[in-house]
């Protein structure tokens, strides 16, 4: 239906894909893959296309992994955005490389950074900008990446919006490796409380989101549609299948689908 390949990782395999990607050089994009996104692709062809040409995509939504499983796929498990930015912070601290963050209400990438920069020794921030700028505004945001020079880009403005920023700006911000985060600095700056452990690791991090923010009652109904077009294409109604899993082998080339 969709062609849509997740690469096959666990949390340490993609922050160690991720170190590949930029020793590789050039310009790399990360996304993580979560149902209202991949939904939305059927209609929006050029989300669709982010999908196909990003460097590493991984199942951010467990009714991502849930879709794989059921289309007789494997995916270890999650790979949320907020995990893997953490993951790779800790590896910019080791290996030296300075990461930007942008996104968030004013004050929430400094209070994020800041945080982190407490947290994990080491850890070098090349710059901060809120997520509040102007199309008037954007030229000063990327020639303010591009004078920093971080070698990972976190950008926090909500998907897809964040995945077609990336996407459109990749080759000329000179960022080796740049993934949308979304609220992941409204957790990090204290802002928002994350769902409890024993939620995530039962798949219901949903569940908090939407009973701490109501309002987001329409955008969850997406979830049963998506598995309801997941079910109709495993059953044979779908032209093709909706996802399929990819492993990379150890130069980053596709071993198997």
């Amino acid at each position: 239906m969709l062609g849509v390949e997740i690469d096959t990782v666990t949390l340490e395999g993609a922050a160690t894909r991720a170190a590949e990607l930029i020793a590789l050089g050039g310009s790399h994009q990360v996304v993580t893959l979560n149902p209202e996104y991949l939904f939305r692709a059927r209609k929006e062809k050029d989300l669709l296309e982010i999908v196909r040409q990003a460097a590493l995509v991984t199942a951010d939504g467990i009714g991502i992994v849930w879709a794989a499983r059921v289309n007789g796929t494997g995916i270890p498990g999650r790979v949320t955005g907020i995990d893997l930015m953490l993951a790779i912070c800790h590896r910019a601290a080791q290996a030296g490389w300075r990461v930007f963050f942008l996104g968030g209400r004013p004050g929430v990438a400094e209070d994020a950074a800041a945080r982190l920069k407490s947290e994990i020794p080491g850890l070098q921030v090349a710059g901060t900008f809120h997520g509040y700028f102007s199309t008037a505004e954007e030229p000063e945001v990327i020639g303010r990446i591009r004078v920093t020079q971080p070698e990972v880009l976190f950008v926090g403005i909500g998907a897809p919006k964040q995945e077609r920023w990336i996407h459109k700006n990749l080759r000329v911000l000179g960022v080796p490796l740049a993934m949308g985060v979304g609220g992941s600095f409204d957790v990090l700056s204290g802002r928002v409380k994350r769902a409890p452990v024993w939620m995530r690791r039962l798949g219901l991090e949903w569940l908090a989101r939407l009973i701490r923010e109501p309002r987001r009652w329409r955008r969850m109904l997406v979830l049963p549609r998506f598995a309801l077009l997941v079910l109709r294409t495993r059953l044979g109604f779908g032209k093709t299948c909706l996802i399929t899993s990819r492993t990379r082998g150890p130069g980053g080339g596709k071993e198997d689908e």
